[in-house]
């Protein structure tokens, strides 16, 4: 039964940072690719980051590029997202997520990822 459990959420002023951990069990990451997505309040799930199984390529959404960096411990089984320069407008539940097939490719979209974690709230202040 694969499992995914975020933590490193809370709240924090805007300039400031956060790393965001995603634990897995139930599979080993490095052979999956994963991504991060988030979702603000009244808002859709939005795409964040992702890194495929071989963690030669990663991906970030724009609002995001040159802030964020998604990294993997392939010993601890974890993914990270370490956020630098947060925006009260990266406000939102951050959820990590697991692509189902091995060595598939990573994507975008979330309906492209099979597992889900419950998620870890950031909130960052003004």
């Amino acid at each position: 039964q694969v499992q995914l459990v975020e933590s490193g959420g809370g709240l924090v002023q805007a300039g400031g940072s956060l790393r965001l951990s995603c634990v897995a069990s139930g599979r080993t990451v490095s052979n999956y690719a994963m991504g991060w997505f988030r979702q603000a309040p009244g808002k859709e799930r939005e795409f964040v980051a992702a890194i495929s199984w071989s963690g030669g390529n990663t991906a970030y959404a724009d609002s995001v590029t040159g802030r964020f960096t998604i990294s993997r411990d392939n010993a601890k089984n974890t993914l990270y997202l370490r956020m630098n320069s947060l925006k009260p407008e990266d406000t939102a539940v951050y959820y990590c997520a697991s692509r189902g097939a091995k060595f598939s490719a990573l994507q975008r979209v979330g309906h492209d990822y099979d597992y889900w974690g419950q998620g870890t709230q950031v909130t960052v202040s003004s």
